[in-house]
């Protein structure tokens, strides 16, 4: 994602003078097509920083400013909805820039015949997420397109928060020296989108983590930690986040597969599939780069307000070319890339 989150409704591979639409697509494609169309068309100094968020200075204040689109199928998931994801996939965003999120937009797309029932269903999850949230949804818009042209229903929702201190929370802040450290376990979003659009079945049932992550973001800020960059580990997962990371502020990253953790269903899940948990989309989890000194510290603080996953430091950033590098259980090195094409299309 990058500054005012410029994402594709539905990515797909750069065919020619066209975007493809007969194959998946996403990672490297989905970069290569921000880097050489989409940044060269606005160049602005604020996409520059290749951040969830833009933060601007309005009056003396500064503000961050995101906005994001959601064409999830199913609508309906274990663990939440597309309203509910619309909602916090927002305030993430806003809260990896260590703004305290307050107001959001919602424009609703909706196709001919949608089910009124339904979309009673998605606009309370919407403000259940938002009252837990602490945000409150100010504008919208609502347009419907005619039956076979919108899926169910699209939702694009822009959110607005206030900066309350002076870090410059941005990939190009991350310095060498600095541990990362992931606040929960890796996979369930995308495992259990999985089971609900092919009618899997896993054992124990596996639910998103679709949640928000304001209050320990925010917690990290408000305790002194010097956060440097904070990342939420949607589509792409934490490898696609760790090599834009690496690219913007051209250091080495090292993570160690030992410390990260994937619960032993979703590991499961993802054997039979042939996903890499790595490369998994998560609705509720984020990394987050502080300075060595303090990542004890920040340890402690995500433990303290995550009671739903295990917190854990997983890597550091180092002198050298940019890349990521896994250190693999029985101690080889593994490079991480950006994936050639998306595991699973209609994630988020």
């Amino acid at each position: 994602m990058t500054t005012l989150d410029f994402k594709l409704a539905c990515p797909r591979p750069i065919d020619g003078d066209s975007i493809n639409l007969s194959h998946g697509g996403g990672g490297s494609v989905m970069h290569k097509l921000i880097e050489s169309r989409i940044l060269p068309a606005f160049d602005t100094g604020a996409l520059g920083v290749r951040h969830d968020s833009a933060v601007l200075e309005v009056g003396g204040a500064r503000i961050a400013f995101t906005t994001d689109s959601f064409v999830i199928r199913p609508l309906f998931f274990p663990g939440g909805d597309i309203g509910s994801l619309a909602v916090n996939g927002t305030v993430n965003d806003l809260a990896m820039s260590g703004a305290t999120p307050k107001w959001l937009s919602c424009g609703l797309i909706l196709e001919e015949g949608f089910p009124i029932d339904d979309l009673d269903k998605i606009l309370h999850s919407m403000r259940a997420a938002a009252d837990a949230a602490g945000v409150s949804l100010v504008t919208g818009d609502t347009k419907v397109v005619d039956k076979g042209k919108g899926d169910g229903v699209f939702i694009n929702t822009a959110g607005i928060g206030i900066v309350e201190h002076d870090l410059a929370i941005a990939p190009g802040s991350v310095r060498p020296g600095d541990r990362i450290l992931l606040s929960g376990d890796l996979g369930r979003h995308t495992i259990a989108i999985m089971s609900a659009r092919e009618g899997l079945t896993f054992e124990g049932g596996v639910e998103s983590d679709c949640a928000s992550l304001v209050v320990p973001a925010l917690a990290l800020i408000r305790e002194g930690i010097d956060v440097h960059c904070m990342r939420d580990l949607t589509r792409g997962g934490l490898a696609s986040a760790l090599v834009e990371i690496s690219e913007a502020s051209k250091t080495r990253i090292t993570i160690d597969e030992d410390s990260i953790p994937v619960r032993e269903d979703v590991n499961g899940a993802c054997e039979i599939l042939g996903f890499d948990p790595l490369y998994l989309a998560n609705e509720g989890r984020f990394a987050a780069f502080v300075p060595e000194h303090q990542a004890e510290r920040a340890l402690e603080i995500l433990r303290r307000e995550i009671r739903d996953a295990e917190p854990s430091i997983i890597g550091r950033v180092e002198e050298g070319s940019q890349r990521v590098t896994l250190r693999t259980t029985i101690g080889t090195g593994r490079i991480i890339d950006m994936l050639s094409g998306e595991q699973l299309p209609r994630i988020c």
